[in-house]
């Protein structure tokens, strides 16, 4: 039987009667830890029956996730299972497989764009200025707080009524910062 090259399409992996997985792109015994590997690696496979020939991946994808889940770190939520059950012989159950594909596909479009987003939270976005004013905030504190730390020229200057305006100021700066957050979560 011909090899299969990660260029020529999916490798194709056998399952035997004895539970055997035989991947026939690298001629060696593999196990579903293996085929969940090369699923996260974006590698396509397509699961036969090797007596029958029939495509099981279906089954054996159903198998993985039955896998990972009790692994006990859980993706679907049990709300969820039970909807996806009753769905099951219902006349909208035909539409269900493609409304969930094109929800993942989606989600796996977006995936990077989030991912950029949270890893980017302090360096585009409002949170970047409120990390920076917290920072100068705190490390102003811990000068004060210093034995005999010296007081900047225009500290030692300032009257209660301008500490009493930088405090407004700040209330202000953080009024504004929290409108844009809520905005953000919307």
């Amino acid at each position: 039987m011909k090899k299969h090259n990660a260029g020529d399409g999916p490798a194709i992996i056998k399952k035997y009667a004895n539970r055997r997985l035989y991947n026939t792109e690298t001629s060696s015994y593999i196990t579903l830890e293996h085929l969940a590997a090369m699923t996260r690696e974006g590698r396509d496979f397509k699961v036969v029956d090797a007596k029958s020939e029939e495509d099981i991946t279906h089954n054996i994808l159903t198998q993985i996730i039955m896998e990972e889940e009790s692994r006990g770190e859980t993706m679907l939520p049990v709300n969820f299972l039970r909807q996806l059950i009753s769905m099951y012989g219902d006349s909208m159950g035909a539409m269900v497989p493609g409304y969930l594909e094109a929800s993942m596909d989606s989600f796996r479009r977006n995936q990077l764009q989030f991912k950029s987003a949270v890893e980017g939270a302090f360096a585009n976005s409002p949170f970047a200025e409120l990390a920076k004013q917290n920072m100068a905030m705190f490390e102003a504190a811990t000068q004060a707080f210093k034995p005999g730390a010296a007081k900047p020229a225009d500290a030692a200057a300032a009257t209660p009524s301008s500490k009493d305006d930088e405090i407004a100021a700040l209330k202000a700066e953080l009024g504004r910062l929290n409108e844009k957050i809520e905005k953000l979560g919307d």
